[in-house]
């Protein structure tokens, strides 16, 4: 019934009060049970309608009240009836009314000869009501009474949402009434506290229709199952399944102990934090029983509350946790701990943090769980639940769910720290050790032996194999001036060096003057008096292209490389010669040549040719022979060049050879537009890639091409100068975007601030491609990016 209407349905006598005592509401019945119409008595205190010496009318406590009252009838008698009133909460948070209803259809003597009522009583185990088909409570066995808590005896004629004034109740109506209508059974599950309860359970109503002997729904029988066991259950295997999926996604420790504290609530608590021992405390990890206090490192944190007002301590922070403390318990013990928030010894944790017992008292803090984590023999660290708003204590079944979750995470947890550690030292081995294999691209086949001096011991000699921007490649060799620590260490250096100028794609003889100027500042460095020799170095740099098939090189005092063409003869090739590295001053010159596919380039070292018992024309030729001879591979190669250049006791200068065998890629995987300096043309430009990678069969790497593709020719059109040129070259494993035009100017990755409207195109391509970088060329530039097209798959 509206506060403010009557209601036509005389059967119950119904008002509402509102929260101030006046009545807003009157319906029919009420006039039948004591006179008034509605509009004598709405708008009135409702208190005028106790009889005299009834006593003041005050406002009950709990949420429902129900009792005998003594009414005045509008012609003065006195009426008593008994009265059932619900208090109800608007959804707008409002200060709400009372709703107040009395039965008029009183119980009578022959309810026992009822046949729904025997029905009922007959075929229900549980707690049964029974409602005709008007809705209207017809009977209630013992059970459901005492469920309610209200008299079996005046019950009879009320509705569901009379009984109760809850949503449930009207959700419990609305699956009535369409039982009655369907006369097909209805199930409703609900989370609520019953009359009699003094907490909330899991509830399942079967609602079943009662039929007459001609099948014509007469009424129905609800009967109320408590269920909580399996709700409980239920709910306990979703949360593992879900711990088991949302728990360790990544190898980060951080994260993955915010997973934890993010599935736990509020499945299982209202705040979990989780707090690991720190290893720099323990060298490592504990190698023995910990003893309090305990320093633990707050990792992650969750709450029901928004940026969990309730943590004493931020993510990072490091606390001392005393002996009295749930989190020393546990990591003491070794097990979980379950206490109440509070204790009565006032020494008792946190009684005597007065941050912690403030935060505590505030937030209604009532019962805590400490589960250790603990992984492989382990401990990690503690784990802590607390409950402030769930209103039951954590019980057993929490307390098992609790440590089955825990020890999952713990083993991710541990997952996590094993691979930082591994990754940490492996990351320290790559950058100390130098590579023991050659890369394997598309432009060459390599084999490399080196063999230090039989006598003198390890050198500087070295050899390096660089893959570089449009399938191209770095081949590089070189000396370094002496033997011993000295050697090796500025070999090191220089080998270094090479690779980090070899990335910003320096044409060779730009490269040689920088890597003179390093060896310059080296020997300036050795403690000598300044002059240039002190450290010196010869190097051979040579660049190859497989597109074009042409190969630039550049040599500092090197020896010349020896070419085998497909089919022979083997030659050295002539290039300017250039003074070794450390002279300073002296410029670098390159030549460029034209390779068949297939070629052979063998780079060497001074030591190969080197002997007491032959010049060097001599053993130029015993080269160029064991080059030519027929072989197919370049390992058998390497091994016959050095059995024929060196003698059985070895060198007396330490070896570096590498052999390469170029390759070619055909025109067919290399596709090339002119671009327009029009920006409205990228889209069509799109379009052709698009359909040239599904002529090349790789429509997987469409969409990420595509992007790439827009935002370097975009870029090209705002930034660069025409003309301006897009080329796309791939091979089995990679596609490669290239986007050249006339500017001198290089682009760089920037961070784009919240509202800017560009500068996120460069850090888009950087995130979707393996690499990406830029080049300078004789026109201009060459802005690159590379796909690796088995990633895509």
């Amino acid at each position: 019934m509206s506060p403010d209407q009557t209601v036509d349905d005389a059967v119950t006598a119904r008002a509402v009060i509102d929260a101030g005592g006046t009545l807003t509401g009157w319906s029919e019945g009420a006039r039948r049970l004591l006179g008034h119409t509605a509009d004598e008595v709405v708008g009135r205190p409702a208190a005028e309608l106790l009889a005299d010496g009834a006593g003041p009318l005050q406002a009950p406590v709990d949420a429902r009240w129900s009792g005998t009252l003594a009414l005045r009838h509008r012609d003065g008698h006195t009426v008593s009836a008994w009265v059932l009133a619900h208090r109800r909460q608007p959804e707008d948070g409002g200060p709400g009314d009372w709703f107040a209803v009395t039965p008029l259809e009183v119980a009578d003597h022959t309810l026992p000869d009822d046949p729904l009522v025997r029905a009922a009583v007959r075929q229900s185990p549980c707690a049964t009501m029974i409602f005709d088909a008007r809705l209207r409570l017809r009977g209630v066995n013992d059970a459901m009474a005492d469920l309610l808590d209200l008299p079996a005896s005046r019950l009879r004629g009320l509705k569901p949402t009379e009984i109760g004034g809850r949503p449930q109740h009207a959700e419990l109506e609305r699956h009535m009434r369409q039982v009655l209508d369907t006369g097909r059974r209805h199930e409703m599950q609900t989370y609520m506290k019953a009359g009699s309860e003094s907490r909330a359970h899991a509830w399942l109503a079967r609602i079943a229709p009662l039929t007459d002997g001609a099948g014509r729904v007469r009424g129905v029988c609800v009967t109320a199952h408590d269920f909580t066991e399996q709700y409980r259950a239920r709910e306990r295997l979703q949360l593992v399944n879900e711990a088991s999926v949302r728990i360790g996604t990544t190898l980060d420790v951080t994260r993955t102990a915010q997973e934890l504290a993010d599935v736990c609530v509020p499945a299982l608590a209202d705040f979990v934090s989780v707090d690991l021992l720190d290893p720099q405390e323990y060298g490592g990890e504990p190698d023995g029983p910990l003893t309090a206090p305990v320093s633990l490192r707050r990792t992650a944190h969750r709450s029901v509350t928004p940026d969990s007002p309730e943590a004493v301590a931020e993510p990072g922070r490091v606390d001392v946790y005393p002996a009295s403390s749930p989190q020393a318990d546990s990591l003491v013990a070794g097990r979980t701990v379950v206490a109440p928030a509070s204790s009565g010894d006032p020494g008792r944790w946190p009684g005597r943090d007065e941050t912690r017992s403030r935060r505590a008292r505030e937030y209604g803090v009532h019962s805590t769980m400490s589960v250790p984590l603990q992984a492989r023999g382990t401990t990690l660290g503690v784990a802590v639940f607390t409950r402030f708003r769930h209103p039951d204590p954590f019980t057993h079944d929490d307390v098992l769910l609790a440590e089955e979750v825990t020890a999952r995470a713990a083993v991710c947890i541990d997952n996590a720290r094993r691979y930082s550690r591994e990754r940490e030292t492996t990351v320290a081995l790559q950058r100390s050790l130098l590579p023991r294999t050659l890369p394997r691209t598309a432009a060459v086949e390599a084999a490399s032996r080196y063999l230090p001096a039989a006598r003198s011991g390890v050198g500087g000699d070295w050899f390096d194999v660089i893959p570089l921007s449009g399938m191209r490649v770095a081949m590089v060799v070189g000396d370094v001036v002496g033997h011993g620590i000295q050697a090796s260490a500025t070999m090191g250096r220089l080998r270094t060096a090479v690779r980090t100028l070899a990335d910003i794609d320096l044409a060779p003889d730009e490269l040689l003057t920088h890597l003179d100027d390093l060896v310059v500042r080296l020997s300036r460095e050795s403690g000598g008096d300044g002059s240039p020799g002190e450290v010196g170095a010869t190097c051979l740099y040579a660049v190859y292209d497989p597109v074009s098939r042409r190969c630039t090189l550049a040599r500092a005092g090197h020896p010349s490389p020896v070419l085998l063409p497909p089919g022979g003869p083997a030659r050295q090739l002539d290039l300017p010669s250039g003074s070794p590295l450390g002279v300073g001053g002296l410029p670098f010159e390159s030549a460029e040549v034209e390779l068949r596919e297939g070629s052979v380039l063998s780079f060497y070292t001074d030591g190969l040719l080197e002997s007491r018992g032959r010049d060097a024309d001599a053993s130029h030729g015993l080269l160029c022979d064991a080059l030519s001879a027929v072989s197919g591979s370049l390992d058998e190669t390497c091994d016959r060049v050095l059995r024929a250049l060196l003698p059985p006791g070895g060198a007396a200068d330490d070896v570096a050879l590498l052999l390469a065998r170029t390759r070619g890629l055909p025109a067919s995987q290399v596709a090339t537009w002119d671009i327009p300096a029009d920006p409205a043309l990228v889209a069509p430009i799109r379009k052709q890639v698009v359909d040239q990678l599904a002529a090349w069969s790789m429509a997987e790497a469409s969409f990420t091409a595509e992007l790439v593709v827009s935002e370097l020719v975009t870029n090209a059109i705002r930034y660069g100068a025409p003309p301006i040129r897009l080329r796309l070259i791939h091979d089995a494993s990679t596609l490669i975007c290239e986007v050249s035009d006339t500017s001198p100017t290089a682009p760089h990755l920037r961070r784009a601030k919240t509202w800017d409207e560009g500068g996120r195109g460069l850090l888009l391509v950087a995130q979707l491609t393996r690499r990406w970088g830029s080049r300078y060329t004789a026109e201009g530039k060459t802005i690159w990016a590379e796909l690796g097209l088995l990633d895509e798959g």
